[in-house]
């Protein structure tokens, strides 16, 4: 059946009704206010009643929404805030690394000071040193024990002569070059050195374990006299080493000896002291008979 031809196509009921209740909240609306302002002006304290009353009822409206508009700028707050704090927390741990690496140099610095004015003090004490150097290398695990020293017969350094540390014996010159000098560790199996028990000058001698151990034996055999923490200092036998130089503290009893550690520790001990022998005509008549590294020293 066709459409009536009055009709509007695309014109639907349902948009008509829209229409019509637009124009008829638009005018209700107009009105109302005409209403309210009729009454603002003939009654005004009924106007405020009225006016009292739509607040009341719009009340928590405003509420919900304005409790919704705080809590919007609380995120934003908090936010920025959080943001803020990660941007000063992060500026702050690169002020604590840069703080943390600044006292760890101002440590190395202590120590390195610390050992320097060993060594200058040492020095000042010392009248028989030739020179000082820096111990370059040294042995951690061989058959033998050797170190080398920076320093060689440029600065007077020869074979057979004794090395020393701050804190105690190191060893003693066995090869020189130029610029450097080999040493032979006290904690050598092949280094025998002359000792003494200080506190009452009991004799004996050492050997080196390999291990950075010493073994010390007493001259006159039998049962071990040495006892844990006694300090063996050099007793200046032999004509090499000076007497009373530190050279180790007894860990452990044997049957025969005991076990001691060095008071040096090349590997900790960066500069030394080379010395030279403590009785030099001595010396060269033992080498001219057993040269160093030939044969094995022997002590009286």
């Amino acid at each position: 059946m066709a459409p009536p031809p009055h009709r509007r196509p695309g014109f639907s009921r349902k948009a008509q009704y829209g229409l019509f209740a637009t124009y008829v909240i638009a005018i209700a609306g107009t009105v109302v206010a005409a209403l309210l302002l009729i009454i603002s002006v003939a009654d005004p304290t009924g106007f405020a009643a009225l006016r009292t009353v739509g607040a009341e009822i719009t009340a928590p409206i405003a509420r919900f929404f304005n409790n919704i508009r705080r809590s919007s700028n609380e995120i934003g707050s908090n936010m920025s805030a959080y943001l803020d704090a990660a941007s000063k927390n992060a500026a702050l741990t690169k002020e604590v690394a840069a703080s943390r690496t600044k006292l760890i140099e101002a440590r190395a610095l202590k120590v390195e000071n610390a050992r320097l004015r060993g060594i200058l003090k040492l020095k000042e004490e010392m009248s028989e040193q030739i020179a000082v150097g820096r111990i370059i290398s040294s042995t951690a695990s061989s058959t033998r024990r050797v170190a080398t020293l920076s320093i060689g017969t440029n600065y007077g350094v020869e074979r057979a002569q004794p090395v020393r540390g701050p804190a105690g014996l190191i060893g003693r010159v066995i090869e020189t070059g130029p610029t450097t000098a080999r040493i032979l560790l006290i904690t050598d199996a092949e280094n025998f050195v002359p000792v003494m028990r200080v506190k009452d000058g009991l004799p004996a001698f050492s050997a080196g374990l390999g291990n950075g151990l010493v073994v010390i034996k007493p001259l006159n055999l039998g049962e071990s006299p040495f006892k844990v923490g006694d300090i063996i200092v050099t007793s200046g036998n032999g004509g090499l080493y000076q007497p009373n130089i530190p050279f180790a503290r007894v860990i452990r009893k044997t049957n025969d000896g005991a076990l001691a550690r060095p008071l040096a520790d090349p590997s900790n001990s960066p500069y030394a002291v080379v010395m030279r022998a403590y009785q030099a005509e001595a010396r060269k008549a033992q080498q001219a008979v057993a040269p160093d590294g030939m044969v094995k020293e022997v002590t009286e």
